[in-house]
């Protein structure tokens, strides 16, 4: 009920119905934590303050586990200069430990202040507590995402030296980046490198792996890692594993191959397509100028698997009948997407409003200008 009416953003009875706990004696950490919570999500971080420093109101102490409620509330919502300064004050009476500092490095991370980050982890081992893979692994990520892999090879090297050795998440993330910036076989180098140091690989790995295959043209080796190295690790594939497949496929205008693969999923123990099966083949036969094709798979999607098209699903399919001259049934895509509430680009209101034009639909002209006076009103 706390998390409800915070959620609700009802406050004042949220307050109401917590003093009404305490009275029974009903409030624990759980519910203080969840008072924090939603404060600090309302942007009423000060309150997130108050309700800790009332802690001992409720029958509660003020330790080290009521501290990091607090910490990581603000830190999670981008207060970490006001969490930093709180801690400073409360430090001396209340002792820090491992999951204090690896609170701030995310909260550093999260707000981009890498440097930040990384003097925490000096401070943490500083104050005797050891970084594990995590403190290092999310540095590590947030210099992926700034393509700065001069620094992530050396935390890769310091955690070796640490005796902290990274995990399989911490080497899926940093191919994942690699392949993104274009660094095909310095992404595959990473693979390599988490062979030497026997850590083993799961579903997401093989899933990253497979796509940097993919983008670097090895569709053979691909191959191989699906039907042969999946199998004999006794690593089963999931529907990004397929996913990754068929677009592989479909990028390399290997129609059956992709097909292939689609029915193979469809009949998988394991899992089952989602809209994101049929993307890249949908944009094949666009491409290829085989819309008749589009529109039954679209009506497999549809009709034979019971899925909703996402925002990029109608984007492509509006953009591609649209140039296919088929106007009349990318509006009715549109019309059923708003009706979803699906909010479509400006760029595919633009398009079709001129091709409905083009057909003198005047009607359809006449609500997709007004749609588009809305969007920009908004």
């Amino acid at each position: 009920m706390v998390d409800i009416l915070g959620k609700m953003k009802q406050m004042d009875k949220m307050k109401a119905f917590v003093e009404e706990m305490r009275e029974d004696h009903l409030v624990s950490l759980n519910t203080v934590a969840k008072m924090m919570r939603r404060f600090s999500g309302a942007g009423q971080w000060k309150d997130a303050v108050n309700t800790f420093e009332e802690l001992e109101n409720f029958g509660l102490e003020k330790n080290t586990e009521s501290m990091n409620l607090l910490l990581d509330t603000l830190c999670k919502e981008r207060k970490v200069e006001q969490a930093r300064a709180l801690f400073l004050g409360m430090k001396p009476h209340i002792p820090p430990n491992a999951n204090t500092y690896n609170i701030f490095i995310h909260g550093w991370c999260k707000i981009k202040r890498v440097e930040e980050a990384q003097w925490t982890i000096e401070e943490m081992k500083g104050h005797g507590f050891r970084p594990c893979v995590i403190s290092y692994s999310t540095i590590i990520q947030s210099y992926c995402f700034q393509s700065n892999f001069y620094r992530v090879y050396e935390l890769l090297d310091e955690m070796e030296a640490q005796g902290c050795p990274p995990n399989v998440v911490t080497f899926t993330n940093i191919m994942h980046s690699l392949t993104r910036s274009g660094d095909i076989e310095e992404a595959l180098q990473i693979a390599e490198r988490m062979k030497i140091v026997d850590c083993k690989p799961d579903t997401q790995f093989y899933n990253a792996l497979i796509h940097t295959l993919g983008k670097g043209s090895y569709v053979e080796k691909a191959l191989h890692i699906f039907t042969k190295e999946m199998p004999e690790s006794k690593i089963y594939p999931n529907t990004s594993t397929y996913n990754s497949m068929i677009a592989m496929f479909c990028h390399h205008r290997q129609e059956q191959r992709a097909l292939e693969y689609l029915r193979n999923l469809e009949k998988s123990p394991y899992c089952k397509p989602d809209v994101q099966s049929f993307y890249a083949l949908l944009k094949l036969y666009f491409r290829d100028g085989k819309t008749d094709k589009c529109m039954i798979l679209l009506d497999d999607i549809v009709k034979k698997h019971h899925l909703c098209l996402d925002l990029a699903t109608y984007t492509l399919l509006i953009h591609g009948l649209c140039r296919a001259n088929k106007c009349e049934y990318a509006y009715q895509l549109f019309r059923e997407m708003i009706g979803q509430n699906i909010k479509p680009r400006y760029l595919t209101c633009s398009l079709l409003l001129q091709e409905i034009k083009e057909k003198n639909m005047y009607d359809a002209a006449e609500m997709i200008e007004g749609f588009m006076k809305k969007m920009k009103s908004l």
